[in-house]
């Protein structure tokens, strides 16, 4: 660990003598040299009430450092090298999910890891960006692929793609996936996984999204969304309306030995039949924040017919309450209704409020019988910018979650964050 620490801190250095000693002999392989970095210390509790195991006590920093650069002097042509690493100082009162965790405490999944998260070589010619390597994918709100940017440990993915917007007003995108590293994966994890994915801007009050994410072994999502602004006698509302669904997988990785890490089970064709549905409206008045949002995923029904829909690549911790009782979706689907209030202003930051009723879209098992009630969560959250230090924020964030009836849904848990963010660049 000490040694990939000081990997990250003189990479910048090694960098720049490689570039200018092969400048000196008339190859300039890199230059015009950046670095940027990231600093996040943050302490995390969590408390599940009736549990046998004690509570997880997690300090862990978080430090990022890339370095990039223009490559072999060709105009559009750069690389970008970086690497993440998550400390815990000794501090192991907490599961940190890898196979070594300690397993009396609850979970935090902020193992103590240095990863390569960027080994990418991108290339821009007019309207259209070529990438190859390993790199940050996020597309849209992140329902469906996203890196998880809240973990410590923040998920890079292997992919090459290609972005275009030629064309007026729209933007498209064709990716292949190969494989990913970081949350949710202990080695890098193979997907052999296709992305397409279009924006096309009406104007500023109607965007349309496409997509259809083809993810290896488990499923195909298909959807549109409608997003737009709108200033209606001084009050900015923000809306979004999603629908997708989820077919049988049309790709697969045809190796039966390599289970390690992966999203689906290789040799096996993915079989997959559910709904989604997403309707959000926003308000922001003078900085006075209001929303209220309803969000689908369908359930697997009693014949088997019908499958509970999945996100497996999605920023999970944005869905859905930040006690992350729903990563994973329940068997009989969910349906969250949840409103927001809070109030944003420079030098005041940002305080949230968020209320999420769950239900289930089929009934469950249940202590007595079976039950849509997967229970209710509030969270809360400060964050603002430290006085006197150029680029660096606190947060205070909390989840309470209430427990519903349905059979591993029993539990109240509780949640809470106290975190710096420190960011620089040279």
């Amino acid at each position: 660990m000490k040694k990939v620490m000081l990997s990250a801190i003189v990479a910048p250095l090694l960098l720049g003598s490689f570039a200018t000693s092969a400048s000196a002999d008339g190859i300039n392989i890199l230059s015009n040299l950046k670095a940027k970095g990231e600093i996040r210390p943050r302490y995390e509790t969590v408390n599940v009430d009736g549990s046998k195991l004690s509570d997880a006590q997690a300090y862990t920093v978080r430090t990022k450092l890339s370095v990039s650069g223009d490559l072999l002097d060709v105009e559009g042509l750069s690389a970008n090298v970086g690497v993440i690493s998550v400390n815990n100082f000794g501090s192991d009162k907490y599961n940190d999910g890898s196979a070594t965790g300690n397993t009396l405490y609850e979970k935090v999944v902020d193992p103590q890891k240095a990863i390569l998260a960027n080994a990418e070589i991108n290339y821009k010619t007019g309207a259209t960006l070529l990438h190859a390597g390993r790199g940050q994918v996020n597309l849209d709100n992140q329902r469906f692929i996203g890196t998880v940017g809240w973990r410590q440990l923040e998920r890079s993915y292997d992919s090459v793609f290609v972005a275009n917007n030629s064309i007026q007003n729209l933007s498209v995108l064709a990716a292949w996936v190969y494989g990913y590293q970081g949350v949710g994966a202990g080695a890098t994890a193979d997907t052999n996984t296709v992305l397409l994915h279009a924006v096309y801007k009406v104007n500023n009050m109607l965007n349309i999204t496409a997509y259809d994410y083809m993810i290896s072994n488990v499923h195909d999502t298909i959807g549109v969304a409608l997003t737009g602004k709108a200033d209606v006698s001084g009050i900015k509302l923000n809306y979004r309306a999603e629908y997708a669904t989820q077919n049988d997988a049309s790709m697969d990785i045809h190796n039966l030995n390599d289970t390690n890490g992966t999203v689906g089970i290789p040799g096996t064709k993915g079989q997959a039949d559910a709904d989604y549905y997403n309707l959000d409206l926003g308000a922001n008045m003078n900085g006075i924040l209001a929303g209220v949002n309803y969000e689908f995923l369908s359930g697997a029904n009693a014949s088997g017919t019908e499958t509970a829909f999945s996100t497996p690549l999605a920023t999970g911790h944005k869905f859905n309450g930040w006690a992350d009782k729903f990563l994973a979706t329940p068997t009989g689907g969910l349906e969250d209704f949840n409103v927001r209030l809070g109030y944003k202003a420079k030098g005041f930051g940002k305080l949230l409020a968020v209320y999420h009723n769950f239900t289930a879209d089929v009934a469950m098992t249940a202590g007595t019988g079976t039950s849509d009630d997967l229970g209710s969560e509030f969270d809360a959250l400060y964050a603002n910018a430290i006085p006197g230090v150029n680029n660096l924020s606190g947060l205070i964030k909390a989840a309470w979650y209430s427990n519903g009836k349905v059979t591993n849904y029993t539990k109240d848990v509780t949640k809470v964050w106290a975190q710096l963010d420190y960011k620089f660049s040279m």
